[in-house]
């Protein structure tokens, strides 16, 4: 299986789509398969696995995982080195998509609890709605004075992306330009090759620095990723047309979309709030008739 596994990775890798959460989701698949004869991998060795790994880890996790294992599987069917490939469950997922999402008041408490070199990191993802690895990919070769540009080949969708630099986009940019100088460990100063850094090199794992900065704001449970959805749902909300969001936010699918362009329980009450508005100016007009009238009606 670990040769298996190693096909996969340099399959993947000159496809372009080897990224780092491919490589973290095939660690546990490596640590529970890598020694095994792939010929004697059964259905129930897959079941025992997920079984396991239910205990701490999540079904789409899990499934993450498990597809890549299929898809070494399938690799060496395709290429003649085993005959057949065992079945591989794939977990339910429903009601696993996320919910969370940043009311403005909440995003910047987090945001002045961060670390200076993630303050604009957060405030870029939050109105634009990108992924952090696409964020984090941004290069001063990928800006010009009209807009920032994200390669396809740092995009989850493989497609590219401009974004025009107008209002708070622009205010970012000027800031990370100047911000741009860094003194190296021998004392020298350089500049940073990437829009957003740390000490010149781009921004990478922070989840230890977010997890304190949620908890000194009293934020709990909020992802980064959540901007994501946020960013979506801000612009609904603003008129911005569907098509427009999604080609700002880089949502290849309606069905994507969908999944997060979440209704808050503050959108259902001005929901209601309207609509008991508009049903109060359509009630008619009722004319009450004194008794002497309605006789007089029923005369005539």
């Amino acid at each position: 299986m670990g040769e298996l596994l190693d096909a996969l990775e340099e399959d993947l890798k000159l496809g372009g789509k080897l990224t780092p959460q491919v490589r973290s989701h095939l660690r546990p698949i490596r640590a529970a398969f890598a020694d095994r004869r792939a010929m004697a991998l059964t259905a129930e060795m897959v079941d025992a696995y997920i079984e396991a790994r239910l205990a701490s880890a999540k079904p789409s996790t899990i499934n993450r995982g498990t597809q890549l294992l299929h898809q070494a599987f399938a690799l060496a069917v395709e290429r003649g080195r085993l005959a057949f490939m065992p079945k591989i469950r794939r977990l339910s997922e429903v009601g696993n998509a996320r919910q969370g999402f940043f009311e403005r008041a909440d995003f910047d408490a987090v945001v002045a609890k961060l670390p200076e070199y993630l303050q604009d990191f957060a405030r870029f993802g939050y109105i634009v709605g990108w992924r952090k690895g696409s964020i984090a990919s941004l290069s001063f070769a990928d800006l010009d004075d009209q807009a920032i540009r994200l390669r396809a080949e740092n995009s989850k969708s493989r497609r590219g992306q401009a974004l025009p630099l107008e209002g708070e986009l622009a205010a970012i940019i000027e800031r990370r330009k100047a911000a741009r100088q860094y003194t190296r460990a021998d004392g020298t100063v350089a500049l940073s090759a990437y829009v957003f850094h740390r000490d010149g090199e781009p921004v990478g794992d922070f989840r230890k620095a977010w997890a304190t900065a949620r908890k000194l704001a009293g934020i709990s449970g909020r992802l980064f990723h959540d901007f994501r959805r946020t960013a979506v749902r801000n612009m609904v909300r603003a008129g911005v047309p569907e098509t427009v969001a999604m080609a700002i936010s880089g949502h290849k699918t309606r069905s994507v979309f969908d999944r997060y362009n979440i209704t808050s329980e503050r959108d259902i009450r001005e929901a209601l709030k309207r609509t008991e508005e508009y049903v109060g100016q359509e009630r008619p007009n009722v004319v009450v008739l004194r008794p002497a009238e309605a006789a007089l009606g029923a005369e005539e």
